[in-house]
Protein backbone atom coordinates (compact mmCIF):
# COMPACT_ATOMS: atom_id res chain seq x y z
CA UNK A 1 0.00 0.00 0.00
CA UNK A 2 0.93 3.46 -0.21
CA UNK A 3 1.36 5.08 2.60
CA UNK A 4 1.63 8.83 3.33
CA UNK A 5 1.96 9.99 6.81
CA UNK A 6 1.83 13.58 7.54
CA UNK A 7 3.24 15.62 10.50
CA UNK A 8 0.90 18.53 11.56
CA UNK A 9 2.59 19.81 13.99
CA UNK A 10 3.59 23.84 13.17
CA UNK A 11 4.21 24.74 16.48
CA UNK A 12 8.20 26.01 16.31
CA UNK A 13 8.36 28.26 19.42
CA UNK A 14 10.42 28.77 20.70
CA UNK A 15 11.95 26.38 18.52
CA UNK A 16 10.69 24.03 15.81
CA UNK A 17 11.25 20.21 16.78
CA UNK A 18 11.44 17.15 14.67
CA UNK A 19 8.78 14.69 14.01
CA UNK A 20 10.93 11.40 15.58
CA UNK A 21 7.96 9.55 16.45
CA UNK A 22 7.09 9.11 12.39
CA UNK A 23 10.75 7.55 11.84
CA UNK A 24 9.24 4.89 14.54
CA UNK A 25 6.13 4.60 12.90
CA UNK A 26 8.07 5.02 9.13
CA UNK A 27 9.83 2.24 9.99
CA UNK A 28 7.40 -0.27 11.36
CA UNK A 29 5.74 -0.59 8.00
CA UNK A 30 8.05 0.52 5.27
CA UNK A 31 8.98 -3.32 4.87
CA UNK A 32 5.85 -4.09 3.44
CA UNK A 33 4.41 -0.65 2.19
CA UNK A 34 5.71 2.58 0.20
CA UNK A 35 5.75 5.08 2.41
CA UNK A 36 6.38 8.65 1.98
CA UNK A 37 6.46 11.63 4.86
CA UNK A 38 5.50 15.11 5.12
CA UNK A 39 6.24 17.30 7.56
CA UNK A 40 4.52 20.46 7.52
CA UNK A 41 7.35 22.12 9.48
CA UNK A 42 9.28 21.87 6.41
CA UNK A 43 6.64 22.01 3.40
CA UNK A 44 3.29 23.98 3.32
CA UNK A 45 0.15 22.83 1.81
CA UNK A 46 0.90 23.37 -1.67
CA UNK A 47 3.28 20.97 -1.30
CA UNK A 48 0.89 18.68 0.49
CA UNK A 49 -1.26 18.84 -2.13
CA UNK A 50 0.94 18.09 -4.89
CA UNK A 51 2.01 15.44 -2.86
CA UNK A 52 -1.56 14.04 -2.93
CA UNK A 53 -1.90 14.41 -6.58
CA UNK A 54 0.87 13.40 -7.98
CA UNK A 55 0.77 9.96 -6.21
CA UNK A 56 -2.47 9.59 -4.54
CA UNK A 57 -1.95 7.74 -1.22
CA UNK A 58 -4.35 4.37 -0.15
CA UNK A 59 -3.56 5.95 3.54
CA UNK A 60 -3.12 9.20 4.57
CA UNK A 61 -1.95 9.17 8.60
CA UNK A 62 -2.03 12.40 10.33
CA UNK A 63 0.34 12.58 13.56
CA UNK A 64 -1.13 15.15 16.34
CA UNK A 65 1.59 15.92 18.77
CA UNK A 66 0.37 19.34 20.16
CA UNK A 67 -3.58 20.41 21.24
CA UNK A 68 -2.05 23.63 22.13
CA UNK A 69 0.82 25.39 23.41
CA UNK A 70 -0.23 25.45 27.30
CA UNK A 71 0.79 28.85 28.04
CA UNK A 72 -1.74 30.77 29.99
CA UNK A 73 -0.58 34.14 28.88
CA UNK A 74 -0.63 33.78 25.14
CA UNK A 75 -3.09 30.30 25.04
CA UNK A 76 -3.64 28.98 21.15
CA UNK A 77 -5.48 25.87 20.36
CA UNK A 78 -4.36 23.99 17.20
CA UNK A 79 -7.54 21.90 16.35
CA UNK A 80 -9.04 23.77 13.88
CA UNK A 81 -5.83 23.76 12.06
CA UNK A 82 -6.00 20.11 12.30
CA UNK A 83 -9.62 19.86 11.33
CA UNK A 84 -8.68 22.53 8.24
CA UNK A 85 -6.18 19.80 7.32
CA UNK A 86 -8.43 17.04 6.90
CA UNK A 87 -10.95 18.64 4.98
CA UNK A 88 -8.16 19.85 2.91
CA UNK A 89 -6.78 16.11 2.18
CA UNK A 90 -10.51 15.11 1.43
CA UNK A 91 -10.76 17.40 -1.46
CA UNK A 92 -8.01 15.83 -3.26
CA UNK A 93 -7.79 11.92 -2.21
CA UNK A 94 -10.58 9.49 -1.02
CA UNK A 95 -8.04 7.44 1.03
CA UNK A 96 -9.09 6.19 4.72
CA UNK A 97 -7.64 8.81 7.06
CA UNK A 98 -5.98 7.45 10.36
CA UNK A 99 -4.96 9.89 13.07
CA UNK A 100 -2.25 9.26 15.85
CA UNK A 101 0.40 10.82 17.94
CA UNK A 102 0.43 11.88 21.34
CA UNK A 103 -2.23 14.63 21.11
CA UNK A 104 -4.34 12.55 19.67
CA UNK A 105 -4.19 9.90 21.85
CA UNK A 106 -5.24 12.78 24.91
CA UNK A 107 -8.32 13.28 23.10
CA UNK A 108 -9.07 10.35 20.62
CA UNK A 109 -12.57 10.27 20.52
CA UNK A 110 -13.07 14.11 20.13
CA UNK A 111 -10.40 14.36 17.55
CA UNK A 112 -12.12 11.38 15.40
CA UNK A 113 -15.59 12.89 15.29
CA UNK A 114 -13.97 16.68 14.85
CA UNK A 115 -11.79 15.43 12.33
CA UNK A 116 -14.21 13.13 11.06
CA UNK A 117 -11.72 10.39 10.53
CA UNK A 118 -11.79 6.85 9.65
CA UNK A 119 -9.38 5.65 12.12
CA UNK A 120 -7.16 6.25 14.94
CA UNK A 121 -4.22 4.47 16.62
CA UNK A 122 -4.25 5.09 20.51
CA UNK A 123 -1.13 5.04 22.23
CA UNK A 124 2.40 4.10 19.74
CA UNK A 125 1.95 4.88 16.07
CA UNK A 126 3.62 1.46 15.36
CA UNK A 127 0.34 -0.25 15.41
CA UNK A 128 -0.21 1.00 12.16
CA UNK A 129 1.44 -1.85 10.53
CA UNK A 130 -1.13 -4.24 12.25
CA UNK A 131 -4.14 -1.92 11.18
CA UNK A 132 -2.68 -2.11 7.73
CA UNK A 133 -2.56 -5.21 7.75
CA UNK A 134 -6.26 -5.89 8.82
CA UNK A 135 -7.24 -3.47 5.79
CA UNK A 136 -5.28 -5.46 3.46
CA UNK A 137 -6.68 -8.88 4.34
CA UNK A 138 -10.42 -7.89 5.58
CA UNK A 139 -9.79 -8.19 8.93
CA UNK A 140 -11.57 -6.34 11.64
CA UNK A 141 -9.38 -3.28 12.70
CA UNK A 142 -11.50 -3.05 15.85
CA UNK A 143 -10.13 -5.86 17.32
CA UNK A 144 -6.72 -4.98 17.21
CA UNK A 145 -5.61 -2.95 20.79
CA UNK A 146 -4.97 0.80 20.50
CA UNK A 147 -7.23 1.27 17.40
CA UNK A 148 -10.53 3.42 17.64
CA UNK A 149 -13.08 3.69 14.72
CA UNK A 150 -15.64 6.39 14.64
CA UNK A 151 -18.31 6.43 17.40
CA UNK A 152 -16.02 3.93 18.85
CA UNK A 153 -15.14 3.45 22.42
CA UNK A 154 -11.59 4.72 22.92
CA UNK A 155 -9.76 1.83 25.08
CA UNK A 156 -6.32 2.34 26.39
CA UNK A 157 -4.25 -0.10 25.17
CA UNK A 158 -0.86 -1.83 27.01
CA UNK A 159 2.57 -0.35 25.97
CA UNK A 160 4.15 -2.21 23.03
CA UNK A 161 6.50 -4.49 24.62
CA UNK A 162 8.52 -5.19 20.90
CA UNK A 163 11.81 -3.31 20.01
CA UNK A 164 11.28 -0.11 19.78
CA UNK A 165 13.33 0.26 16.28
CA UNK A 166 13.40 3.81 14.65
CA UNK A 167 15.34 4.47 11.40
CA UNK A 168 16.20 7.87 10.68
CA UNK A 169 14.92 10.11 8.04
CA UNK A 170 18.12 11.64 6.53
CA UNK A 171 16.38 13.39 3.86
CA UNK A 172 17.69 16.92 3.74
CA UNK A 173 14.55 17.95 2.49
CA UNK A 174 13.42 17.17 6.16
CA UNK A 175 16.51 17.36 8.41
CA UNK A 176 18.12 20.56 6.52
CA UNK A 177 14.96 22.43 7.96
CA UNK A 178 16.00 21.78 11.87
CA UNK A 179 19.48 21.85 11.31
CA UNK A 180 19.36 25.47 9.88
CA UNK A 181 17.06 26.15 12.84
CA UNK A 182 19.95 25.55 15.54
CA UNK A 183 20.99 22.55 14.77
CA UNK A 184 19.05 20.36 16.57
CA UNK A 185 17.57 17.20 16.10
CA UNK A 186 15.89 14.95 18.95
CA UNK A 187 16.48 11.38 20.19
CA UNK A 188 14.68 8.86 22.34
CA UNK A 189 16.56 6.82 24.99
CA UNK A 190 13.29 4.82 26.72
CA UNK A 191 9.37 4.78 26.93
CA UNK A 192 7.20 5.29 29.67
CA UNK A 193 7.31 7.20 32.75
CA UNK A 194 7.05 5.72 36.59
CA UNK A 195 6.46 9.31 38.61
CA UNK A 196 3.31 10.34 39.49
CA UNK A 197 2.87 14.24 38.69
CA UNK A 198 -0.86 15.55 38.93
CA UNK A 199 -0.99 17.44 35.50
CA UNK A 200 1.21 14.86 33.14
CA UNK A 201 0.09 13.03 30.48
CA UNK A 202 3.33 10.61 29.91
CA UNK A 203 2.15 7.89 32.03
CA UNK A 204 -0.76 8.08 30.13
CA UNK A 205 0.66 7.94 26.46
CA UNK A 206 3.24 5.28 27.07
CA UNK A 207 2.66 3.99 30.26
CA UNK A 208 4.53 3.95 33.58
CA UNK A 209 6.81 0.98 33.00
CA UNK A 210 10.00 2.09 31.52
CA UNK A 211 10.85 0.32 28.74
CA UNK A 212 14.55 1.19 27.84
CA UNK A 213 16.49 1.04 24.44
CA UNK A 214 19.56 -0.50 24.29
CA UNK A 215 22.39 1.90 24.92
CA UNK A 216 24.90 0.77 22.37
CA UNK A 217 21.48 1.05 19.77
CA UNK A 218 20.87 4.54 20.99
CA UNK A 219 24.16 5.60 20.53
CA UNK A 220 24.09 4.44 16.40
CA UNK A 221 20.77 6.51 16.24
CA UNK A 222 23.21 9.38 17.62
CA UNK A 223 25.26 8.78 15.50
CA UNK A 224 23.04 8.50 12.51
CA UNK A 225 21.58 11.45 13.37
CA UNK A 226 25.15 13.23 13.61
CA UNK A 227 25.88 12.18 10.00
CA UNK A 228 22.49 13.74 8.92
CA UNK A 229 24.09 17.24 9.78
CA UNK A 230 22.79 17.24 13.33
CA UNK A 231 24.74 19.63 15.48
CA UNK A 232 22.73 19.27 18.50
CA UNK A 233 20.42 16.30 20.13
CA UNK A 234 17.69 16.76 22.70
CA UNK A 235 16.54 13.82 24.55
CA UNK A 236 12.56 13.55 24.63
CA UNK A 237 12.55 10.99 26.85
CA UNK A 238 9.71 12.75 29.99
CA UNK A 239 13.17 12.61 32.59
CA UNK A 240 16.70 11.07 30.94
CA UNK A 241 17.37 10.45 34.57
CA UNK A 242 14.02 8.65 35.79
CA UNK A 243 16.79 5.56 35.33
CA UNK A 244 19.94 6.64 37.01
CA UNK A 245 21.58 3.03 35.62
CA UNK A 246 20.32 3.15 32.07
CA UNK A 247 21.36 7.07 31.27
CA UNK A 248 24.95 6.09 32.25
CA UNK A 249 24.85 3.41 29.98
CA UNK A 250 23.93 5.86 27.29
CA UNK A 251 26.37 8.27 28.24
CA UNK A 252 29.35 5.91 27.81
CA UNK A 253 27.56 4.02 24.60
CA UNK A 254 27.81 7.75 23.11
CA UNK A 255 31.71 8.04 24.43
CA UNK A 256 32.56 4.45 22.94
CA UNK A 257 30.46 5.49 19.76
CA UNK A 258 32.67 8.60 19.59
CA UNK A 259 30.00 11.27 19.39
CA UNK A 260 31.35 14.61 19.10
CA UNK A 261 28.31 16.54 19.29
CA UNK A 262 26.98 18.28 22.15
CA UNK A 263 23.36 17.33 23.92
CA UNK A 264 20.67 18.22 26.42
CA UNK A 265 17.52 16.47 27.78
CA UNK A 266 14.31 17.29 30.27
CA UNK A 267 15.76 16.30 33.71
CA UNK A 268 13.80 15.20 37.49
CA UNK A 269 15.82 17.21 39.81
CA UNK A 270 16.20 14.40 42.06
CA UNK A 271 19.03 13.51 44.49
CA UNK A 272 22.23 12.36 41.83
CA UNK A 273 24.67 9.37 41.98
CA UNK A 274 28.44 10.91 43.01
CA UNK A 275 29.57 12.06 39.59
CA UNK A 276 26.55 11.70 37.39
CA UNK A 277 26.63 15.26 35.75
CA UNK A 278 30.18 14.91 35.51
CA UNK A 279 30.03 11.92 33.81
CA UNK A 280 27.67 12.82 31.84
CA UNK A 281 29.49 16.42 30.57
CA UNK A 282 32.61 14.06 29.60
CA UNK A 283 29.91 12.21 27.64
CA UNK A 284 28.78 15.49 25.42
CA UNK A 285 26.29 17.08 27.87
CA UNK A 286 25.81 20.76 27.65
CA UNK A 287 22.28 21.59 28.84
CA UNK A 288 20.31 20.19 31.36
CA UNK A 289 16.58 21.30 31.61
CA UNK A 290 15.23 20.64 35.13
CA UNK A 291 11.30 20.25 36.10
CA UNK A 292 11.58 21.95 39.00
CA UNK A 293 8.25 23.57 39.04
CA UNK A 294 8.13 24.55 42.57
CA UNK A 295 10.63 25.59 45.24
CA UNK A 296 8.00 25.18 48.21
CA UNK A 297 7.73 21.39 49.79
CA UNK A 298 3.72 22.17 50.62
CA UNK A 299 3.56 22.68 46.37
CA UNK A 300 6.04 19.63 45.68
CA UNK A 301 3.93 17.56 47.85
CA UNK A 302 0.65 18.54 46.48
CA UNK A 303 1.99 18.07 42.63
CA UNK A 304 3.08 14.75 43.95
CA UNK A 305 6.64 15.56 42.67
CA UNK A 306 9.11 12.89 43.55
CA UNK A 307 11.68 15.60 45.08
CA UNK A 308 11.73 17.99 47.67
CA UNK A 309 13.06 21.22 47.73
CA UNK A 310 16.60 19.80 49.09
CA UNK A 311 16.87 17.92 46.29
CA UNK A 312 16.65 20.24 43.80
CA UNK A 313 19.58 22.40 45.41
CA UNK A 314 21.58 19.27 44.98
CA UNK A 315 20.85 18.20 41.48
CA UNK A 316 21.27 21.72 40.66
CA UNK A 317 24.75 22.28 42.36
CA UNK A 318 25.79 19.02 40.81
CA UNK A 319 25.29 20.05 37.26
CA UNK A 320 26.80 23.50 38.23
CA UNK A 321 29.82 21.54 39.26
CA UNK A 322 29.89 19.37 35.85
CA UNK A 323 30.15 22.58 34.03
CA UNK A 324 26.63 22.09 32.02
CA UNK A 325 24.16 24.86 31.50
CA UNK A 326 21.32 24.63 33.91
CA UNK A 327 17.37 26.02 33.29
CA UNK A 328 14.55 25.41 35.62
CA UNK A 329 10.84 25.24 34.94
CA UNK A 330 8.99 26.37 37.26
CA UNK A 331 4.67 25.63 36.96
CA UNK A 332 3.15 28.05 39.49
CA UNK A 333 -0.67 28.65 40.41
CA UNK A 334 -1.87 24.68 40.85
CA UNK A 335 -3.06 22.72 44.10
CA UNK A 336 -1.86 24.26 47.04
CA UNK A 337 -0.09 27.20 45.76
CA UNK A 338 -0.89 30.51 47.96
CA UNK A 339 1.00 33.80 48.41
CA UNK A 340 3.14 32.36 51.38
CA UNK A 341 4.03 29.29 49.09
CA UNK A 342 5.14 31.15 46.17
CA UNK A 343 7.12 33.60 48.11
CA UNK A 344 9.01 30.73 49.46
CA UNK A 345 9.52 29.68 45.79
CA UNK A 346 10.92 33.07 44.80
CA UNK A 347 12.79 33.44 47.99
CA UNK A 348 14.64 29.24 46.88
CA UNK A 349 15.25 30.42 43.48
CA UNK A 350 17.13 33.38 44.26
CA UNK A 351 19.88 30.69 45.67
CA UNK A 352 19.95 29.16 42.53
CA UNK A 353 23.11 30.77 41.04
CA UNK A 354 23.75 31.16 37.23
CA UNK A 355 20.49 29.60 35.95
CA UNK A 356 17.30 30.21 33.45
CA UNK A 357 14.08 30.09 34.85
CA UNK A 358 11.15 29.25 32.92
CA UNK A 359 7.81 30.68 34.57
CA UNK A 360 4.67 29.40 33.66
CA UNK A 361 0.91 30.06 35.72
CA UNK A 362 -1.53 27.49 35.63
CA UNK A 363 -1.90 24.12 34.84
CA UNK A 364 -3.24 23.16 31.34
CA UNK A 365 -6.32 19.97 32.50
CA UNK A 366 -5.70 17.73 30.52
CA UNK A 367 -8.27 14.35 30.77
CA UNK A 368 -6.50 11.08 32.50
CA UNK A 369 -5.19 12.86 35.18
CA UNK A 370 -5.01 13.63 38.77
CA UNK A 371 -5.55 17.37 38.17
CA UNK A 372 -8.35 16.51 35.94
CA UNK A 373 -10.03 14.53 38.55
CA UNK A 374 -9.31 16.79 41.34
CA UNK A 375 -11.06 19.83 39.20
CA UNK A 376 -14.05 18.02 38.77
CA UNK A 377 -14.42 17.23 42.22
CA UNK A 378 -13.81 20.85 43.10
CA UNK A 379 -16.57 22.21 40.75
CA UNK A 380 -13.69 23.92 38.34
CA UNK A 381 -14.80 21.58 35.15
CA UNK A 382 -17.50 19.27 34.43
CA UNK A 383 -17.19 15.98 34.02
CA UNK A 384 -17.99 15.51 30.28
CA UNK A 385 -16.56 19.30 29.49
CA UNK A 386 -14.80 20.25 26.28
CA UNK A 387 -10.81 20.10 27.09
CA UNK A 388 -9.76 20.74 23.56
CA UNK A 389 -9.87 24.25 23.69
CA UNK A 390 -7.28 25.13 26.68
CA UNK A 391 -8.38 25.25 29.97
CA UNK A 392 -5.96 25.59 33.09
CA UNK A 393 -6.52 24.76 36.93
CA UNK A 394 -5.87 28.11 38.86
CA UNK A 395 -5.77 27.82 42.98
CA UNK A 396 -8.49 29.52 44.63
CA UNK A 397 -6.10 30.76 47.33
CA UNK A 398 -4.47 32.75 44.66
CA UNK A 399 -5.03 35.32 41.44
CA UNK A 400 -3.15 34.85 38.33
CA UNK A 401 -2.88 38.56 38.57
CA UNK A 402 -1.55 38.34 42.00
CA UNK A 403 1.02 35.57 41.06
CA UNK A 404 2.46 37.59 37.51
CA UNK A 405 3.07 40.45 40.05
CA UNK A 406 4.55 38.66 42.32
CA UNK A 407 7.30 37.02 40.03
CA UNK A 408 7.62 40.72 38.19
CA UNK A 409 8.45 42.37 41.35
CA UNK A 410 10.99 39.78 42.43
CA UNK A 411 12.26 39.47 39.12
CA UNK A 412 13.26 43.27 39.23
CA UNK A 413 14.18 43.02 35.37
CA UNK A 414 16.33 39.94 35.68
CA UNK A 415 16.34 38.64 31.77
CA UNK A 416 17.04 35.38 33.16
CA UNK A 417 13.55 34.88 34.37
CA UNK A 418 11.49 34.17 31.81
CA UNK A 419 7.79 33.92 31.29
CA UNK A 420 5.98 31.14 29.40
CA UNK A 421 8.44 30.52 26.02
CA UNK A 422 9.37 34.36 26.06
CA UNK A 423 6.77 35.29 23.34
CA UNK A 424 7.65 36.66 19.92
CA UNK A 425 10.82 38.85 21.07
CA UNK A 426 12.84 35.45 22.34
CA UNK A 427 11.42 33.45 19.04
CA UNK A 428 12.86 36.89 17.02
CA UNK A 429 15.84 36.45 19.11
CA UNK A 430 16.69 33.08 18.52
CA UNK A 431 15.98 33.13 14.90
CA UNK A 432 18.86 35.40 14.50
CA UNK A 433 20.91 33.73 16.73
CA UNK A 434 20.67 30.17 14.77
CA UNK A 435 20.97 32.30 11.37
CA UNK A 436 24.51 33.39 12.57
CA UNK A 437 25.72 29.91 13.08
CA UNK A 438 24.67 29.27 16.90
CA UNK A 439 23.12 25.37 17.93
CA UNK A 440 21.04 23.83 20.49
CA UNK A 441 18.44 25.80 22.76
CA UNK A 442 20.45 28.75 23.36
CA UNK A 443 18.87 29.87 26.69
CA UNK A 444 22.50 29.83 28.21
CA UNK A 445 22.88 33.17 27.23
CA UNK A 446 20.17 34.10 29.05
CA UNK A 447 22.18 32.97 32.60
CA UNK A 448 23.15 35.62 34.76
Amino acid sequence: MKVLLVSANRLNAPYAVYPLGLDYVARAIEDRHEVRVIDLNTANTTALVAALNETPPDIVGISIRNIDNTDTLDPQGFTGQYRDLAALIRTHVTAPIVLGGSGFTIFPAELMALLEADYGIIGEGERLAALLDAIANGGDPANIPGVILPGGAAVIPRPLSDHLNRKVNGTPAVTGYYVRRGGMLNLQTKRGCPFRCIYCTYPHIEGRAMRPIAPAEVATTAMELQEAGARYLFITDSAFNADYGHSLAVAEAFLAAGLSIPWGAFFAPTHPPAGYYKRLAEAGLSHVEFGTEAMSNRVLQSYCKPFQVDDVRQAHAAAQAAGVHVAHYMLLGGPGETTETLAETLSNIDKLRHTVVFFFCGMRIYPHTALYRLAVENNMIAPEQDLLEPVFYRSDAIAEDRILQMVQDHAAGRVNWVFGAGGEETEKILTRLHKRGFVGPLWEFLIR
